[in-house]
């Protein structure tokens, strides 16, 4: 009898800077057709401490993609044909707060989405959804890799919120300058639509935001792209300190949060009215 695929339940998706993961053991690549295209990159699946992870570069190997350009349907729904039921969404930001300086790495409670033209759900075409999305990320795991950050020495913060703009430019002094008045704390690309797609594939979605600038507010210190680049190398060392550490508790904890739950009577459309097409191209996400 043929032996059934390994689940793998963890998913990280890599940022700016994190192409690769060293700690992950028996490591193979592979390619996970998607009925939205493809992915990002190839998937390299492995062990961390004994847990079957999947990893994903975000912008492909080399930094091909742009945030706009990013097939994120395709992404979490491959991740969740893989058995992945929590992400851990590792992604570089802006600092909208004085507190929160570069190499520092938050967790955000709350999202605000200013992008436009992405792709933003797997429904439609004959099947509608609303999934609750009032609390976007999984706290459950943040609080977990909040605790584990400190222990490794990582200034950390829980809580806060991710505007998420366009691109590719970075903000406006003006603009920054707005969010920040709107009681806003980071500022990245790449949060949305992956949090919302992850929560209609009813996955705990977990973002790790880790600032390398302060946005454009702060005089003689606006971002750049080489400002950036200098931070990214020790926030990319930590990051997968902080993940190796982190996902063999993750795999062991039982995690007591709704995010799995959250389409559950979400979908409004008669089931004899989705159109078969529908529910074959959707079967992954709705099972």
């Amino acid at each position: 009898m043929a032996k059934r695929p390994e689940k793998i339940e963890i998913g990280v998706i890599g940022g700016s800077g994190l192409y690769s993961m060293e700690a992950l053991k028996d490591v193979r690549e592979l390619k996970v057709p998607t009925p939205f295209g493809a992915t990002s990159d190839l998937i390299t699946v492995g062990r961390i401490g004994g847990v079957p992870v999947a990893f994903l570069p975000r912008h492909g190997k080399g930094h091909r993609i742009l945030p706009s350009e990013l097939p994120q349907r395709a992404n979490i729904y491959a991740l969740k044909k893989l058995g992945v039921r929590t992400v851990l969404s590792m992604s570089a930001v802006g600092s909208l707060r004085g507190e929160l300086a570069p190499r520092h790495f938050v967790f955000p409670d709350q999202l605000v989405d200013k992008t436009w033209g992405r792709p933003s759900t797997f429904f439609g075409e004959g099947i509608v959804a609303h999934a609750a999305f009032a609390h976007p990320f999984c706290m459950d795991i943040s609080r977990l890799m909040f605790r584990k950050a400190g222990k490794l020495g990582i200034k950390a913060h829980l809580g806060g919120t991710l505007v998420c703009m366009e691109g590719p430019l970075f903000s406006t002094k003006a603009e920054s300058e707005f969010h920040r008045k709107m009681g806003w704390d980071l500022i990245g690309m790449t949060a949305s639509p992956e949090a919302k797609l992850a929560r209609e594939a009813g996955m705990c979605y977990c973002p790790v935001s880790m600032v390398t600038d302060y946005d454009a507010w702060r005089e003689g210190e606006e971002v750049t792209a080489s400002k950036v680049v200098e931070t990214l190398c020790w926030n990319t060392a930590k990051a997968k300190e902080l993940l190796a550490a982190s996902i063999p508790e993750i795999a062991a904890h039982k995690s007591s949060c709704g995010c799995r739950a959250a389409m559950h009577n979400a979908v409004l459309t008669a089931e004899k009215a989705v159109p078969a097409a529908m529910r074959r191209k959707l079967s992954v996400i709705l099972e």
